[in-house]
């Protein structure tokens, strides 16, 4: 399993009461299989990992392949800062059948020396589904240190990194020492220079709103074809930052919902975001002609 191209982190949509709507989740993954994406990331921590049930976990993944039938590749978000929840996260995707790989973050919060994040990473690796290992310091707090990725690429599960530190340098580090070993861009920013140095695609916070947009743009990339990436990186950047200017998946939602596909819902302790924000993704929203 090599993971390529526009890799969705879908978000869980909630109804009004904060339950998990399962008839938005089916048209959520409807849309990107018809616009073309590569795959979609279940319940990562784009889709409120944290703040789900296990059973919701367990349930979330399982609809997403039951209304995906196939057409992509799904990753499931199974990570967690304990191993053995990880491990219990990872077994329920795969008795679900269909999931393809598994994103497993770094632990957050405890900070695991090198040694602890290898064998924790390994023990998930050995339940036999490939794994894509999640680097994002600003989240975790600790990063996957390069030599531990060599070590942990060793192992023939373990099949991609997902690269979210914020880093062109990083990429070009990994691919000297792993040449052959797959980086997929965590930054939908930057997506296209992590490209141009190596990496074969992107797990998209913004592919919720442009699936189409992105899957073309890094197809393009990746075809070697970049004035046609660069202009679409041009064109949707402003998209690629606004996301941003709260904490994700809080301006990800926000953006469905002024397009009317979810409703504006969230589980504490996230919460909408402020009349300004909320404001500045309608204005972006309505000049790259989006609502």
């Amino acid at each position: 399993m090599k993971p390529r191209g526009t890799i969705t982190a879908l978000v869980t949509p909630f109804d009004k009461t904060g339950a998990v709507d399962y008839g938005k989740l089916r048209e959520l993954v409807e849309e990107q299989a018809e616009a073309g994406v590569e795959g979609i990331c279940t319940v990562g921590t784009t889709g409120e990992s944290p703040t789900l049930s296990h059973e919701e976990h367990h349930e979330v993944v399982a609809k997403t392949i039951e209304y995906a039938a196939g057409r992509m590749m799904i990753v499931a978000g199974t990570g967690a800062n304990s191993t053995s929840e990880a491990v219990s996260l990872t077994k329920a995707a795969i008795a679900a059948g269909g999931s393809d790989a598994t994103l497993q973050v770094t632990p957050y919060y405890n900070k695991p020396n090198a040694e602890g994040l290898y064998r924790h990473f390994m023990t998930v690796a050995d339940l036999g589904l490939p794994v894509i290992l999640y680097n994002v310091p600003g989240r975790a707090g600790k990063e996957i240190p390069l030599d531990v990725v060599v070590r942990l690429a060793a192992h023939p599960n373990i099949v991609a990194i997902k690269e979210a530190a914020g880093s062109v340098d990083r990429v070009s580090a990994i691919k000297h020492r792993l040449p052959d070993f797959t980086v997929l861009s965590g930054d939908d920013s930057l997506a296209l220079p992590m490209i141009s140095v190596g990496a074969e695609g992107v797990i998209s916070v913004a592919s919720n709103v442009i699936p189409r947009e992105m899957g073309d743009m890094v197809r393009s990339a990746l075809k070697g074809d970049f004035a046609t990436a660069r202009a679409y990186h041009r064109k949707y950047y402003p998209l690629f930052h606004d996301l941003f200017i709260d904490v994700n998946p809080v301006m990800v939602k926000e953006a469905l919902a002024l397009m009317g596909k979810i409703e504006n819902s969230f589980r504490l302790p996230l919460c909408e975001t402020s009349a300004a924000n909320r404001e500045t993704m309608r204005e972006c929203l309505s000049g790259l002609g989006l609502i």
